[in-house]
């Protein structure tokens, strides 16, 4: 299989009408001044240049802002710069983010112009008392129209969902998730809502009226959310604000996060709860109290089975008194795991009566 990899471009806040409660995208992504075709070429030819797989799949994305909200000049301009890969075939695809009310079929006949192969929406939420809240300026009917749209035109579609927005609740965010694998996205961002600076979240914070999640809260609600989009066949590609200088512990002098749930391995914290579930759900279905048990899975999934830090081995000894032990397998596909009972309770007293049968 080719590896793939991703070419990203940064354009905050171009075209972006809004300043949500939670956004500061010079933060967030560290750029402060709209970028040019030429830094498109720029950065493309400085990436192909580092990667180390010649055959490979390459995706230029832009992130960031509100791309189709740009004026279609600029657009066009970024657009074209990096078609000019795709045509020489050096690039394979081009992905672009935007918001829901700034999609219509124009816009669509544009980017199948330039190639543009997946548009993501920042959903954030399907409520829409929430998004008001969070001063988004869109609707849930939006976001449909957008979405039925994007799929209509041949696009990949994909979402990305908040959670711990103001006054929502572990529920709005599951009828999210719901409401949005309904649209039929192939792609998923999860994001657990930070304390940015310069934002109105930040001022909320600061006045006692706005209280973002603990880690362990944060963790609980986009594991609910994402073992959704698992049985529904999303393809989750992020948990978690990606660490970067300034997105990284409160604590440290550069960050630009006030509070809320950072963690630098939040999506391994995530899925290491989804596997802890599965692992403990299989261990109950034993008609008997087992003592160790093994557990062969792809070794892609092995540190989320162990869990950060080991957490999922300890809690299983902790709370339930079992050890495993846990072994890569090539044969096993991602995702699946299978558990086999190394010794039972009935077999440590069979050994303590024969050894004092012997003594």
């Amino acid at each position: 299989m080719k590896k793939e990899y991703i070419i990203p471009i940064f354009v905050p806040h171009l075209g972006c009408p809004n300043a949500c409660v939670f956004c500061n995208q010079t933060k967030i992504t560290g750029k402060q001044k709209q970028v040019t075709g030429k830094e498109v070429k720029e950065t493309i030819e400085e990436y192909l240049n580092n990667f180390k797989d010649k055959e490979c799949i390459v995706e230029v994305a832009f992130f960031g802002g509100s791309f189709t909200g740009i004026e279609v000049e600029k657009q066009e301009e970024l657009l074209s710069a990096a078609y000019e890969y795709v045509k020489q075939g050096k690039v394979d695809s081009i992905r672009i983010s935007t918001r829901p009310d700034y999609i219509d079929r124009n816009i669509l006949k544009m980017l199948k112009k330039y190639k543009v192969k997946t548009i993501e929406l920042g959903v954030q939420s399907t409520n829409n008392y929430i998004l008001e809240k969070a001063k988004r300026g869109h609707t849930f009917q939006d976001v449909k129209k957008a979405s039925k749209l994007i799929r209509f035109y041949g696009f990949t579609l994909g979402h990305q969902m908040m959670v711990g927005l103001p006054e929502s609740t572990a529920i709005d965010e599951i009828n999210t998730a719901r409401d949005l694998i309904r649209l039929k996205p192939k792609i998923v961002r999860i994001y657990p809502v930070l304390v940015i600076k310069g934002t109105q979240l930040e001022e909320d914070y600061n006045n006692g009226e706005y209280e973002p999640l603990t880690v362990t809260q944060a963790v609980e609600r986009c594991k609910e959310v994402a073992d959704l989009f698992n049985k529904s066949k999303v393809k989750i590609i992020r948990i978690g604000l990606q660490s970067t200088d300034e997105i990284c512990d409160p604590k440290s002098e550069n960050s630009q996060v006030i509070a809320g749930p950072y963690h630098p391995a939040f999506r391994q914290l995530v899925e290491g709860r989804l596997w802890y579930s599965a692992i403990v759900s299989e261990i109950k279905k034993i008609n008997t109290k087992v003592k160790t048990v093994e557990i062969k899975a792809n070794s892609e999934d092995i540190n989320n089975i162990i869990g950060h830090k080991k957490e999922n081995v300890k809690k299983l000894k902790d709370l339930y008194d079992v050890d495993i032990i846990v072994k890569a397998t090539d044969g096993m596909k991602n995702g699946k795991f299978e558990v086999t009972i190394e010794k039972t309770y009935d077999d440590i007293l069979e050994e303590k009566r024969k050894s004092l049968q012997i003594k």
